[in-house]
């Protein structure tokens, strides 16, 4: 483990080293939990539900091809995890309102309150996780980790507009 000393630089291999490996242990325990929340609502929806129902929420009816874009994954990726969000009541398919031919995925009543009592939960577990944590120190942290995935999304991105596998 690198000594604080070893991190005094941005671009040093001993902060970089900690950087990555830090990472991989947040990942690690982000698994493991899942970040679920806290109580009966701990672990009930995996994250790929929390996601899509998350964006549907955020910005509305869309097409499989749209919510695929949105989130920088594959349609038929979205099509397979949305199939048991629709089965379950939580996702409801309808006519496009210009094309009547088309498809747009929104969310449903039930979607949306299942949706709130997941999000509810998870604040929990967020408020207990970072109590002792001054809100400045929230808000940097969040900031930082918007950044990070901001980052890493581009460069997804990228990595994806030139053939590369990431």
């Amino acid at each position: 483990m690198p000594t604080p000393s070893d991190m005094t630089t941005a671009g040093s291999p001993g902060l970089l080293d900690s950087l990555q490996h830090e990472v991989a242990v947040f990942a690690r325990r982000a698994e493991q939990t899942r970040l679920g929340g806290v109580g009966q609502v701990r672990n009930s929806m995996d994250r790929a539900a929390y996601l899509l129902l998350n964006r549907l929420d955020k910005e509305g009816p869309m097409g499989v091809k749209a919510l695929a874009a949105s989130m920088g994954i594959d349609s038929s990726t979205v099509t397979r995890q949305v199939a048991p969000l629709v089965e379950s009541g939580l996702v409801n398919r309808a006519s496009h309102p210009e094309d009547g031919r088309a498809v747009v995925l929104q969310l449903s009543p039930r979607g949306l309150a299942r949706l709130e009592e997941v999000r509810s939960s998870r604040r929990e577990l967020m408020a207990q996780l970072t109590e002792d944590w001054a809100p400045k120190e929230r808000e940097a942290f969040c900031t930082l980790l918007t950044r990070f995935n901001s980052a890493l999304s581009a460069r997804q991105a990228g990595a994806s507009a030139t053939g590369e596998s990431s």
